[in-house]
C-alpha cells in the first residue's frame, strides 16, 4: 500500500506532519517518528508502508542526520498484526500474503540499516517480534529498564524472518541469539542492555528526555563523517567486501568533503591558538 506524505519544510524545527499511523516532528537535525497505531503498533502493509515513506524523508533531506523512532502507544511494536497472522493460517492464500508482509518488511529494515544518517529507537514499550525486529535495524537502541523484549516466534512455530535470525546474530552471536530465539525467551531493558541487545537503558521516567538528549549531539557530529562510518562498520561484518579498502576510499572522500575542511580548518585554528597562548609569556 503506497502512503502519500506532506515533505517537510527546510527550517530547522517544522510543525508536526501527521500521517494516520504516525506522527513527525523535526528540531534541529532530527527526525522524530512516533508510531501512533492503537494500541500496540501491530505491524501491517500501512504501517510499514508509512514507516518506509518516513524513512525515504529522512534519507532524502541533507539537513537530517538523526532518524529517532518511538512510540506513543502501549507498546513500541507488539509485532506482525494479529488479523494477518489468522488470515496466514485460514485463508488459501493466506501464507502467500503473510510472506509478502514479511518482505516487506525486510526491505523496510534494510534501508533502515543501510540509511546514510543514524538511526535510533526509543522502546519505551513492550517490543516484540517484528518490532524489536525494527529496533534491532536502528544503529542505536535505548530502552527503558522495565520493559519486554523478546522474539517469541518460535513458541508458535515460527521464525523471526524480518532479519531477527541475522541481526540478533551478528549483534550479540550466535550463544545469545540462540538462546533469545530457541526459548522464545523475553527479558528486560536492564538484561537487554546487560547482554548487548540494546547500548542503554534508562528509567522510563528519564527515557524520553535522556534519548532526545542523545539523538541532539549524535546529530551534531557530521552527517557524511555519519554515513561513511556506517558504511564501513557494515563492512566489517560482510565477507564479501573489503573493509580495510572501503576505509581507505572514505578517508580520501572525506578529505575532499566541504564539510570537514571547515571542521578540520577550525580544529587547527584553535588547536594553533591554544599552543600560541599557551607560549606567550
Amino acid at each position: 500500500m503506497a502512503a502519500s506524505m506532506t515533505p517537510l519544510a527546510t527550517p530547522p524545527t517544522t510543525p508536526p506532519i501527521a500521517t494516520p499511523l504516525l506522527r513527525i516532528t523535526r528540531h534541529g537535525r532530527v527526525l522524530t517518528v512516533t508510531m501512533s497505531r492503537a494500541p500496540v503498533n501491530a505491524l501491517n502493509d500501512e504501517l510499514i508502508a508509512q514507516l518506509d515513506a518516513a524513512a525515504d524523508l529522512a534519507i532524502a533531506d541533507d539537513g537530517v542526520s538523526v532518524l529517532h523512532i518511538r512510540s506513543d502507544q502501549r507498546a513500541f511494536s507488539a509485532g506482525a498484526d494479529l488479523a494477518l497472522i489468522r488470515s496466514c493460517f485460514e485463508t488459501p492464500e493466506g501464507p502467500d500474503a503473510m510472506t509478502e508482509v514479511v518482505r516487506h518488511m525486510q526491505r523496510l529494515y534494510d534501508k533502515l540499516e543501510a540509511a546514510p544518517l543514524v538511526t535510533l529507537a526509543e522502546i519505551g514499550a513492550t517490543a516484540f517480534g517484528g518490532g524489536l525486529e525494527l529496533a534491532l535495524a536502528c544503529d542505536l537502541r535505548v530502552a527503558a529498564r522495565e520493559v519486554k523484549l523478546g522474539l517469541p516466534e518460535a513458541g508458535l512455530g515460527l521464525l523471526p524472518g524480518a532479519g531477527g535470525t541475522q541481526r540478533l546474530t551478528r549483534l550479540v552471536g550466535p550463544g545469545v541469539a540462540k538462546r533469545m530465539i530457541l526459548g522464545a525467551e523475553v527479558i528486560d531493558g536492564a538484561e537487554a542492555e546487560r547482554i548487548g541487545i540494546v547500548q542503554w537503558a534508562q528509567p522510563l521516567a528519564q527515557l524520553a528526555s535522556w534519548t532526545s538528549a542523545l539523538a541532539t549531539r549524535y546529530a551534531a557530529m557530521p552527517k557524511a563523517a555519519l554515513a561513511a562510518n556506517k558504511r564501513c562498520i557494515a563492512a566489517a561484518t560482510d565477507c564479501a567486501r573489503d573493509g580495510y579498502a572501503e576505509e581507505i576510499a572514505e578517508t580520501r572522500t572525506l578529505y575532499d568533503h566541504p564539510d570537514t575542511r571547515r571542521r578540520v580548518v577550525a580544529f587547527l585554528a584553535r588547536d594553533a591558538a591554544k599552543h600560541s597562548k599557551e607560549s606567550t609569556p
